[in-house]
């Protein structure tokens, strides 16, 4: 489960951790307000569930407390990604002398939270991940005994950070793991770590998630879920009964059976070139109602350009798949490009549907796949 900045804060300062200060705020004259309150220039940060505000507009800054209402005015509303902005975090400007990174994630390889620190802080982590792995330390954490600090201020060390900051920064360190465990989190990061002109180690942005099948016991945490606002065409979707259906960033719509088949069906199109826009799963005896409601629905995604639809036939029916995407046929986007796997029950009437159709389908699940990254790149 996502959570905004000002959550992630909050949870960070019940661990020790030095945060900035700030307030919510859902309008420009609470903006305007709150930096009166503090005196000094601020900055506006928008509170949304995505990354790249910065490069969106969604932070801002003000001199005067006037000038932070009319940034607020600016931010409130901005649409950054698909979501609406509707509170801003207002915050002292800090005067930043360097910024680093610290992160904990939940590692599949190890099967273990991993710490992670660079000195090259402020900046997108992946980027540095794939130009300059070097610049990142890692180490597995036991969960027994979580991150002591001498461990920390050594991975501080190690990533070269100046021994200024060492102590300092290894100790929040530490009490970032303590943070990740207790709140049953797959990622929290500290970026950037600032050192401010005046000497100050702080976190001046802070990210957690929260594990969603730990929420059961992280009460609070899960009462600031806000799903509306996490991903409005999920929250769609589930709002029209497409419970399975993920949101991803590429083009390629993805409607599969079974979870297993879903994910196999997800990484062939990025094996093939493509990349997925989302994903459904059709689940087990759908009719053909369903897959048509459902084909339409990923369709109206706008970064949706072409559609693969790989079904395993069992209790559902190779007929029932082909006739549910024949009638969506005639309400689909003009000329979008739909590719159909069919295999198991039914397979060989419902290839026969679809070739009467004019439809097209694979041999088996690379070639359908291949099919339609070639189709919807035919179409750019």
């Amino acid at each position: 489960m996502k959570i905004h900045e000002y959550q992630a804060k909050d949870i960070l300062s019940r661990y020790g951790i030095p945060v900035q200060p700030g307030k919510v705020a859902t309008t420009p004259q609470d903006a305007e307000k709150i930096a009166r309150e503090f005196g000094v220039p601020v900055v506006i940060k928008a509170q949304v569930y995505v990354g790249g505000r910065g490069k969106a507009g969604g932070i801002q800054f003000g001199d005067t407390p006037e000038q932070a209402r009319e940034a607020a005015s600016r931010v409130l509303g901005m649409n950054i990604k698909g979501l609406i902005v509707q509170k801003v975090l207002v915050v002292p400007k800090l005067d930043i002398k360097e910024e680093y990174y610290l992160g904990i994630v939940l590692d599949r390889k190890s099967q273990a939270p991993v710490a992670m620190v660079s000195a090259a802080g402020g900046i997108d982590i992946e980027e540095v991940a794939a130009t300059a792995p070097e610049k990142i330390v890692r180490r597995v954490i036991d969960v027994r005994w979580g991150l002591p600090a001498f461990e920390a201020r050594q991975m501080l060390a190690e990533a070269g950070v100046p021994s200024v900051v060492v102590a300092k920064g290894g100790a929040i360190l530490s009490a970032l793991a303590q943070a990740f465990m207790g709140a049953d989190a797959q990622l929290a990061e500290v970026n950037p770590l600032a050192l401010t002109v005046d000497g100050q180690v702080l976190a001046a942005d802070a990210k957690i998630l929260v594990d969603d099948n730990a929420l059961a016991r992280q009460k609070e945490y899960a009462a600031w879920a806000e799903p509306e606002d996490a991903n409005p065409i999920e929250y769609e979707a589930h709002e029209q009964g497409l419970a399975s259906y993920v949101k991803l960033d590429g083009n390629v719509g993805v409607i599969a059976n079974g979870a297993g088949l879903a994910m196999a069906t997800v990484d062939m199109v990025a094996r093939s070139g493509g990349t997925p826009a989302n994903f459904y799963d059709f689940g087990g005896g759908a009719k053909a109602e369903l897959l048509k409601k459902a084909l339409l629905f990923l369709a109206h995604d706008p970064d949706v350009k072409g559609i693969l639809v790989n079904i395993f036939g069992g209790i559902t029916r190779g007929e029932e798949v082909a006739r549910g995407v024949i009638m969506a046929q005639p309400e689909l986007p003009s000329g979008m490009p739909v590719v159909v796997r069919l295999s198991g029950t039914g397979e060989a009437e419902g290839r026969a549907m679809l070739a009467d159709a004019g439809l097209t389908w694979g041999y088996d699940m690379q070639d359908a796949a291949q099919k339609i990254v070639t189709a919807i790149k035919e179409r750019a």
